[in-house]
């Protein structure tokens, strides 16, 4: 979701779809395949139709399998469990949990942004940081649905089966704990993120476009694993390390399988890529130069 995840594209990024492969690998094993896709989770408009290398592994793959349950997590029964989960129900308030300089810088960013912060005065931080993030997101204009949903619902109406790597639940569990045990890193993390997010989601956005793993490590891993290490190890590396044996499961199975999950997974020294590749499965960039892939 780990966390992800804004602004409008270049004609020219536009034209790297069509260009350039995009964030979507054969994994191989001697006798079986899989397709892993690097998503963003929300889009603007002009991100659709995706690039073709989505379609590629959508029609070669039985199954799909997701981070998470995709009709679960975006049910209404468990979004309230989520407000739950994640805001204050004892009259505790932002306030009172944050240090000083923190709450200051929030609530200047706040302001900024005509927003009450009565808004979220009983969000816990993480519940925070999404809800700013995403503000962000919106006003630059990032409104569609992302890979993953698009997918998702692809599959629904085809009747294509579905799977994940990890519950809502226990998704929900990770993003509960971000930032451990200090409820200012993930606020501070989130602001200083935004300051800088047109720019940086430029390029996290023009590396997905063209599956550049290394300049998305340059650009996200990178300065997020220095900055933030602790956010770093609960939102990437413990859930790649849960994932991995069972994707390397998936490759000793029937079915073949298109796993989506976000690019930031599949990026830097930590990534599911990586892993797999340091135990010896070929990896492949699918590519519309060879479609025998």
């Amino acid at each position: 979701m780990n966390l992800i995840k804004a602004l409008t594209l270049s004609t020219t990024l536009l034209l790297a779809l069509d260009l350039q492969a995009a964030s979507v690998w054969k994994v191989t094993n001697n006798q079986h395949s899989l397709y892993i896709g690097g998503t963003i989770h929300v889009l603007s408009p002009n991100d659709y139709p995706l690039a073709k290398e989505y379609d590629l592994a959508y029609q070669a793959s039985n199954k799909l399998i997701f981070e998470t349950n995709m009709d679960v997590a975006s049910s209404p029964e468990f979004g309230q469990k989520m407000m739950d989960q994640m805001m204050y129900s004892d009259g505790t308030t932002i306030n009172k949990v944050l240090q000083p300089d923190t709450y200051k810088a929030l609530a200047i960013h706040l302001s900024s942004r005509q927003i009450p912060m009565q808004a979220f005065a009983s969000h816990k931080p993480t519940l925070l940081a999404i809800s700013l993030t995403f503000i962000e997101l919106e006003a630059m204009g990032y409104t569609s649905e992302g890979v993953d949903m698009f997918f998702a619902n692809m599959a629904k109406v085809e009747g294509k089966e579905q799977g994940w790597l990890e519950t809502p639940d226990e998704q929900l569990a990770f993003l509960a704990k971000l930032g451990g045990d200090d409820p200012n890193a993930i606020i501070e993390y989130t602001l200083k993120d935004i300051k800088k997010m047109p720019e940086m989601f430029a390029k996290l956005h023009s590396t997905w476009l063209a599956g550049d793993m290394r300049g998305m490590t340059d650009v996200g891993i990178t300065p997020f694993k220095a900055d933030y290490p602790l956010i770093y190890q609960d939102l990437l590396v413990t859930r790649n390390n849960n994932w991995l044996p069972k994707i390397i499961d998936m490759l000793n199975d029937s079915p073949t399988e298109f796993i989506l999950v976000g690019a930031l997974h599949l990026a830097g020294p930590d990534s599911v890529l990586t892993k797999l590749k340091a135990k010896g499965y070929k990896i492949e960039k699918l590519s519309l130069m060879n479609t025998n892939q």
